[in-house]
Order: structure tokens, then C-alpha cells, then sequence
């Protein structure tokens, strides 16, 4: 999404000290968050046996770990007892490290900013310190990586499921009716994707009472921050190691964050099987993006790590050609873009080997039909999609509550384990012709969130305004309840952290929201790629409902695994 996370702005979805939840039954599906069965009852995880490495700790693969010292590695140290000349030591080497490694983004107070690269550039917001996380649970979201990686995939070739279960929503939703639109035309024209990308990230939050990490969502469009987020576990890592006697902590419980060269191995290796070395790899943008630089990492990866054509099915590599990127907004895609009779996409005079969306995920990024018109190009093309429309909306609101349904999850995947996996992190998820859970929304409204098929901060409905929206819309009768869905509010624990943005420290209670991003790439039948591909980590202030990066809610973090 966007320049936040996978839209400009993601939310970090729920905020409480502590959680309202009660261990009575009430109306219930199967998946009823009051039920002690499902919800309230601990499901505690034993702590690993931690061995201090030498080495940062990577997640791509997720084995047990041997120990020579026979306790967990401790907490890492609480930032309110930091000593306040420390905290400026460290905001201060914080400040000229993203200075000198392009940890940046563009000033807002400025108007060039986002248009022009280089001009009026400021730290990205960060927290000074990692934040602690449970060694269990960060190895239980990279295993179910991959996994929900091919279920994306799967359910994106259910074009029949994606219109049915959409189709309520379309009538009430202008947004999802004109996706939607484009995706019947392309099961009308019998369309075929045989090579399927996917760059995605699934959002999850560790419930304080339960201690169940859950899923918040799963984003298949501009998961962003890649780029930037790698350079933050950096940031972290350093600083714990050059004031190691103050801080007490090792930098090597910070996981290797190799986020930005795994996205751009998948994005080559899709332009690769595209077969036409002197395509190009478009970056699908919005007119003005203050994020730009995380953006260009991936770009600067690309052309560093692959300087050269590598034909996957021949060992030497020919100096002849190499992957190039280009930016182009929605209208000069409209304005420059033609589609030739073979379906090669090509822009201002350039073929188009994979288009990857920065943009596209919003209703703002589509102000006139241009951007419609060249949305429904793009699709027609045999360009690389990444995402396809189909994959678009296997990560909307409704399909991820459709997803959580009894016996839904079996239409698309075999493996009774892998389902087990998945729906063990799955949050309880309503639709709002649910009557039992709208009444028990309205009695209780502080325990539910409600979301809008939206990607991006500040869509969501919280607290009393969930009542007085599910009130207004029983109302109105108008049918306008199927472009919501009704959420668990998920209460994580409140820690401690100092966050800096423009240049200013301060210490905080906060939340945080980690983030696993996932590559897939599949020609025909083959999987190319299938795995985790690194981590984003937000934090926020706790009051705040709302967690947006780029919107000014939350900063980038890290994690400090315990």
C-alpha cells in the first residue's frame, strides 16, 4: 500500500491498556471471540531455550534452537529508565545515521517533497530501541508465511468465489463494484495470469489476555516499507552495539531483515520468466509520494544485485542487458500506454515486462477515468501483475472475513495442518447480516472494530462510533451494512518506547504491530518462489486509534527477540 504500509497508511487496529473482555458466553458463530473456548482461554507457548548467536537470527527457516546458557535471553532494557543525556546520545547518532544510510522520507511542511527526489528530505519516524517480542510467536508468524502465500494464490483463481462473495458489497461499494467490473471482464475474456506475482504482507497483533497473535490483515497491493525497514533493523542494531555497556542488550537478537533484496529477487526472477530482456519493470506510482525512498531502495536493489541478464534456464549470464525500472502514475500509463496485438503493454516507447502497484489501492488514486482506463490496460496486457486485479481482491476486508467462515479455508487448501495453522491466528471476523453479532456490537461496542472495504489509516470505526454507525445503518436500511465488516478488537500489551520524528525524542506508552511480508511467484504450475521475505515493525502511541507511518500516527520499529 501506498506510502504507509500497504496503502499510505496502515492501522495499527486496536488500542486499550486493558482488555474489556469477559469470560461469559455470548451470541456466537464459531469463532465468537467472547467464547472461553476460542478466545479467552491462554494458549501459552513454552519459551525456546535461547542460545546467544553471533549472528543476526533470520526467520526463513524456523527450527528449535540449541543452548549452551539454559534461560531465555532477557527483555531488552525498559527505555523510561534510560537516562535522559543517553536518550540525546542516541536520538542524536539515530539522526546521523539516517542521514548517512537514506533512512529518509519527504517533509511534509514542504510541497516539493514528494515530487522531486533529493529535496527537503527528513529522517523516516523511528523508535530509539527495538521492541520486545516473544521468540514463539515471531517463528510462528514467518512458518505461516508461505502458507498464506498460496492461499492468496489459490483463492485468486476462484473467480466465482471472489464475485459471490463480493457481490453484495459491489452494490453498495463504488470502489469494489469498479474492481470488480474489470475482474468480470477478464473471466469474460477468459484472461489466464500463467505467471502470478505476489509481494505481500500479513499484519498481526499479540493479544495481551489471550496471547494469541492475531491476524489483522493481509495485504496484496503496495505492501510497502520494505526498503526502509530493513534499514531500521540496522539502525537498531548498531546502536545497541555502540552503547552496549549502557543498554545492556544484544544487537543479535534483532532478526536479519533482508525485506528489499527478497522483494526484488521475486520482482527479477518475475521479469526473468516475462522472457524479453530489454522489457522493463514498471513501479505504478501516485502523483505525489513522500515515501519515494523506499521505493527507490527496491529500485537501487534491482539495478546493484542485477546488472545483468540471467537466463534461469542457462548458468552464464550476458552483459547485454539489464533489469531497468521506470515510475509512471496511473494517467501517463493512460496517456503513454498502448497494447499491441500480441498483448505487450508498452509505455512511452518501452515494453513492459512487470508492473509493480505503488498505487491503485484507494479510491483517491483514481480521480478521472484516465486511471480507471489504465488500471483495465494493464490488466488486458500479458505484462506481470503485481497484483493482478484477482489478487487485489483476495486481500480485500470481506474476502478475509469470507475466508474465516467454517469449512472455507478446505475449498482451497489440503493440508489439515496448514489450515490449523492459519486459522489459530485468525481474529474473529463477522459479516453484518450476522444479526447476533451486530446486537452484541451495539451492547458492547468497545470489543469490535469496524472496517470499510479500504486499504490504508484511518478507515476504520472504533468505541462508541461503532454503535452509532451500526445504529445509522439499520436505520437507513439501504443494504450499505455489506461494505463493513465487524473485527475482534485485538488488545495488545503496552510497553514503553521513545519514538523520534522530526528530529524530537520523547518516551511514549505504546503499541506495536508487526508485519511478515511474504514473496510468491508462480509460472503455470511451477512455484518459483515461496517464502517469508522479512518484517515490518510499528509502533504507536497507545491512545491513538489510528497507526498510519506515513499519515503521522506510528514510527518504523524493530524487534528484539525474547
Amino acid at each position: 500500500m501506498g506510502s504507509g504500509c500497504s496503502s499510505p497508511s496502515i492501522s495499527l487496529t486496536s488500542i486499550s491498556a486493558t482488555s474489556p473482555f469477559q469470560s461469559q458466553e455470548s451470541p456466537s458463530n464459531y469463532l465468537n471471540f467472547c467464547s472461553p473456548t476460542r478466545f479467552l482461554e491462554p494458549h501459552l507457548l513454552k519459551s525456546s531455550k535461547i542460545f546467544i548467536l553471533k549472528s543476526p537470527l533470520k526467520c526463513a527457516k524456523v527450527h528449535k534452537m540449541q543452548t549452551q546458557v539454559e534461560d531465555s535471553a532477557k527483555p531488552i532494557v525498559d527505555p523510561h529508565d534510560i537516562d535522559p543525556k543517553l536518550v540525546q546520545k542516541l536520538a542524536n547518532d539515530a539522526l546521523v545515521w539516517c542521514s548517512l544510510r537514506g533512512l529518509l522520507v519527504g517533509d511534509r511542511n514542504s510541497e516539493r517533497s514528494g515530487t522531486v527526489p533529493g529535496v527537503d528530505m527528513v529522517h523516516a519516524p523511528v523508535a530509539l530501541i527495538p521492541m520486545s517480542f516473544p521468540e514463539s510467536h515471531w517463528k510462528q508468524a514467518c512458518e505461516v508465511a508461505p502458507i498464506f502465500n498460496e492461499l492468496v494464490d489459490r483463492v485468486s483463481q476462484d473467480g466465482e468465489f471472489l464475485q459471490q462473495s463480493l457481490s453484495r458489497t459491489r452494490k453498495v461499494d463504488p470502489f469494489t463494484s469498479r474492481l470488480l467490473e474489470i475482474h468480470s471482464k477478464m473471466l469474460e475474456i477468459n484472461k489466464i495470469e500463467e505467471i502470478r506475482l505476489g509481494l505481500h504482507r500479513s499484519d498481526y497483533m499479540l493479544d495481551e489476555q489471550t496471547k494469541l497473535l492475531l491476524q489483522i490483515e493481509l495485504n496484496t497491493i503496495s505492501s510497502s516499507f520494505p526498503g526502509l525497514s530493513c534499514l531500521v533493523s540496522e539502525l537498531h542494531r548498531s546502536l545497541l552495539q555502540q552503547y552496549r555497556e549502557d543498554i545492556a542488550s544484544d544487537p543479535n537478537r534483532i532478526p536479519a531483515n533482508n525485506a528489499v533484496n527478497q522483494f526484488a529477487e521475486a520482482l527479477a526472477k518475475a521479469w526473468n520468466e516475462y522472457g524479453d530482456p530489454r522489457a522493463v519493470i514498471m513501479f505504478a506510482v501516485q502523483a505525489e509520494e513522500r515515501n519515494m525512498y523506499d521505493q527507490h531502495w527496491l529500485s537501487a536493489s534491482l539495478r546493484e544485485r542485477y546488472p545483468t541478464f540471467n537466463d534461469r534456464y542457462i548458468s552464464l549470464a550476458y552483459n547485454t542487458h539489464q533489469v531497468t525500472t521506470i515510475r509512471k502514475t496511473l494517467a501517463e500509463i493512460d496517456a503513454l500506454g498502448e497494447l499491441q496485438q500480441d498483448g505487450t503493454l508498452v509505455v512511452d516507447g518501452q515494453a513492459v515486462a512487470v508492473i509493480y502497484f505503488r498505487a491503485g489501492y484507494a479510491p483517491s488514486d483514481y480521480n478521472s477515468e484516465s486511471e480507471w482506463k489504465a488500471r483495465l490496460l494493464m490488466e488486458q496486457s500479458r505484462a506481470v501483475k503485481c497484483p493482478s486485479i484477482s489478487y487485489h481482491l483476495a486481500g480485500s476486508k470481506k474476502i478475509q472475513q469470507e475466508l474465516a467462515k467454517p469449512n472455507v479455508l478446505e475449498r482451497f487448501l489440503e493440508n489439515k495442518d496448514d489450515i490449523a495453522k492459519l486459522r489459530k491466528c485468525f481474529a474473529g471476523l463477522w459479516s453484518l447480516d450476522e444479526s447476533d453479532i451486530v446486537k452484541d456490537a451495539i451492547d458492547r461496542p468497545e470489543l469490535y472494530v469496524m472496517k470499510p472495504q479500504r486499504e490504508g489509516g484511518g478507515n476504520n470505526i472504533y468505541g462508541e462510533d461503532v454503535r452509532d454507525a451500526l445504529l445509522k445503518l439499520q436505520k437507513e436500511g439501504t443494504g450499505s451494512d455489506a461494505a463493513y465488516i465487524l473485527m475482534q478488537r485485538i488488545f495488545p500489551k503496552i510497553s514503553h518506547s521513545i519514538l523520534m520524528r522530526e528530529g524530537i525524542s520523547h518516551k511514549e506508552q505504546t503499541i506495536s504491530e508487526l508485519g511478515i511480508y511474504g514473496t510468491y511467484l508462480r509460472n503455470k504450475t511451477e512455484v518459483v518462489i515461496n517464502q517469508q521475505a522479512g518484517y515490518l515493525m510499528r509502533t504507536k502511541v497507545s491512545s491513538s486509534n489510528e497507526g498510519g507511518v506515513a499519515a503521522g500516527f506510528a514510527v518504523l520499529d524493530s524487534i528484539y527477540l525474547v
